[in-house]
């Protein structure tokens, strides 16, 4: 459990996009399932109606409701320690500062590929899906088994530049890139991207666009050493050195996002093992679960 915290407290303090997620409470474990459900609204509710007195009403059955399923992806991390690096290091005091040692590159290590794998297109084998595979670049594709192609409703939401003849600068990111996408976005307050994360050069425009006014957010949030802006009440992080594709912003409702992890797996670290042809030892630390969305039109992505 102390390994478990220790890596979410580093990975969440390095990475804005999963900081959110825990603070959110969008961090859910599961006991297991052939893979992880989500479930969807995505269509008006049929049966509603205007009538008088006795009135048939209408009570036929609504779809509005299915599911996208996500494939389960594992990670291991291994603390290793030869038998010869043991023996040498022996004596209590020794023994644990080579633990310590070996831990603390162990928790870097996972925090690093980690914080990669959240901005991933998840096309490694047994990565998990990313926002470029969530808020993809390109029209249609596959996530959680729906073909967006197919079912336009469940396509990401884009403003490309580009297409939209616009420079981005300081001067065009307010008003000619972030709004365009926020009013495709906002369906009302509570309802609206709460999150958004930028590269550096994203991030440089919108903070000079703000000199004159602003708008950090406050302190509690900005535990951890990640500050933000403020857009339309949303937070504004710069995540440059967590994977994001550079001349991209990525502009987040939360509430359709969703980190999901196996409960026998969450950072669990397994009991020493010692390989029966090598003189050593070997601690795995698993990790088992995807990062899903049950809304992928209510995410944004700018760029070039």
């Amino acid at each position: 459990k102390k390994v478990r915290k220790d890596v979410k407290d580093n990975l969440s303090n390095r990475n804005a996009l999963l900081k959110h997620i825990y603070k959110r409470g969008n961090y859910r474990s599961e006991d297991g399932g052939l893979t992880i459900v989500a479930p969807l609204d995505y269509a008006a509710n049929t049966t509603y109606q205007r009538y008088s007195d006795w009135d048939v009403l209408n009570i036929r059955a609504s779809d509005t409701l299915s599911h996208a399923e996500y494939q389960w992806r594992q990670i291991a991390v291994n603390i290793v320690a030869s038998g010869r690096e043991q023996r040498i290091n022996n004596g209590e005091s020794r023994i644990f500062s080579l633990a310590k040692y070996k831990m603390k590159n162990a928790i870097r290590t996972f925090n690093n590929s980690f914080s990669s794998d959240l901005y991933s297109d998840g096309t490694a084998t047994n990565q998990i899906n990313g926002l470029q595979a969530i808020v993809a670049d390109a029209a249609g594709g596959t996530v959680g088994g729906i073909n967006s192609g197919t079912y336009t409703w469940w396509d990401r939401t884009l403003f490309d530049c580009s297409a939209n003849s616009v420079t981005s600068s300081a001067t065009t990111i307010e008003n000619s890139m972030m709004l365009p996408l926020w009013l495709n976005l906002d369906r009302g307050p509570d309802d609206c991207p709460d999150l958004i994360v930028m590269d550096n050069t994203y991030y440089k425009y919108f903070e000079a666009s703000q000199v004159s006014i602003k708008r950090y957010m406050d302190s509690s949030s900005a535990d951890g050493g990640l500050v933000s802006l403020k857009y339309k009440g949303a937070d504004v992080y710069f995540d440059g050195n967590s994977g994001i594709p550079s001349s991209h912003a990525y502009m987040l409702n939360s509430n359709y996002l969703e980190l999901v992890v196996h409960k026998d797996a969450d950072m669990e670290v397994v009991e020493s093992q010692r390989p029966i042809n090598q003189d050593g030892s070997v601690i795995p630390i698993l990790w088992m679960g995807n990062l899903t969305c049950s809304n992928r039109k209510q995410q944004g992505v700018i760029t070039e």
